[in-house]
């Protein structure tokens, strides 16, 4: 027998895929800007404040197959989760790394990313 349920792994990627090929800065956080849950992803909103971009954000608490997902999605095993035209950067601490170095706010305006209005 033939079993009919959905197969949310590749529905869920086809999520996540949307969301960071529609998006030219995606953060997959725990929270939301306002209401970071976490301290990485309260790190993680405040570098990307400090470099004056639009971004997205996905509250992976809000979507538990989001929250697994992402994590195979990227083959990296933690959140928050930063995507810049497509292309996965890293974590809260490589972010911090990047900014700290100039090399992150040169990643964004290489990529042309629109500024927060």
């Amino acid at each position: 027998m033939s079993d009919n349920t959905p197969d949310t792994s590749a529905e869920t990627n086809g999520r996540i895929d949307t969301l960071v090929k529609e998006n030219d800065v995606v953060l997959f956080m725990k929270g939301t800007p306002l209401f970071p849950q976490c301290g990485f992803s309260s790190r993680a909103i405040s570098i990307l404040d400090h470099c004056g971009i639009a971004y997205e954000s996905v509250d992976v608490l809000q979507d538990m197959e989001i929250r697994q997902g992402i994590k195979s999605y990227s083959d990296w095993p933690t959140i928050p989760q930063l995507y810049v035209k497509g292309e996965f950067l890293g974590g809260s601490d490589i972010m911090m790394e990047m900014f700290e170095a100039g090399e992150l706010q040169e990643t964004l305006d290489k990529a042309e990313v629109a500024k927060a209005e």
